[in-house]
């Protein structure tokens, strides 16, 4: 049986781990093809208890325990170490990414026959227009800097075959590895597909990085600085 390993990276979010659970139980159903990797980032909240007591209803899910947070994408790389299957994937933790995504989305490969080049990228709807115009914005920027189409980056799930996962070189631990697999999934032509996802409110707590105009200038500032870094090495390979 083809089955996946879903990471879910969780940073201070105790109140939404309850509900993140069961919507994925819900999700998943009696399923035995999906497993899910609940990462403890490094919380500094309660969230690390909330796991332990958790984590031991649910069947599926398994935890992974990261000691001291060193980023989004650390805690994501983290999480597939632990993975043993032959597909693998990550999203969010805040349910502003449906579980249920995360299962549609493993239908569309099972429905490709397990195809091992299949990349398979959310495409968010229903944003707020401010936080859509910032994406196309970037997504225009980064495209052509980097030279391939890129469009809506930091969506969620992210889905593919372990083959891709074993090539990657030294990915990035913040919120560039969500750059840095996406481009890679296009230079390496796999076959990257996009399929629709709802983008609503956060439920509980903020997210950790868009609090504001500042925030989204940091964040412009760290992928532009990866985005340098990452041309340098398609230089370096000439």
């Amino acid at each position: 049986m083809h089955k996946l390993s879903v990471v879910v990276p969780c940073y201070n979010e105790e109140k939404n781990i309850s509900l993140l659970l069961n919507r994925f139980k819900v999700a998943i159903g009696n399923r035995e093809d999906i497993i899910l990797i609940v990462v403890d980032n490094g919380s500094t909240d309660n969230s690390s208890a909330v796991i332990n007591d958790l984590i031991p209803n649910y069947s599926f899910a398994k935890l992974c325990k990261v000691e001291v947070n060193e980023g989004y994408g650390f805690g994501i790389l983290s999480g597939l170490q632990m993975a043993d299957t032959d597909f693998l994937g990550w999203t969010h933790a805040d349910l502003q990414t449906d579980p249920l995504d995360v299962v549609k989305a493993f239908d569309i490969i099972a429905s490709q026959h397990y195809n091992p080049n299949i990349f398979l990228k959310g495409n968010r709807r229903g944003r707020p227009f401010s936080d859509s115009f910032f994406t196309f914005g970037m997504s225009m920027f980064e495209s052509m800097y980097l030279g391939v189409g890129l469009n809506d980056i930091n969506a969620q799930p992210n889905i593919f075959h372990r083959s891709f996962y074993e090539k990657w070189n030294n990915p990035p631990k913040d919120f560039s590895l969500d750059l840095y697999v996406y481009y890679t999934a296009i230079v390496s032509h796999c076959k990257v597909q996009r399929f629709p996802v709802v983008f609503p409110e956060r439920i509980h707590g903020e997210s950790k990085w868009n609090t504001g105009f500042k925030s989204k200038i940091k964040f412009i500032k760290r992928t532009l600085k990866f985005s340098k870094e990452l041309k340098k090495r398609l230089r370096d390979k000439k």
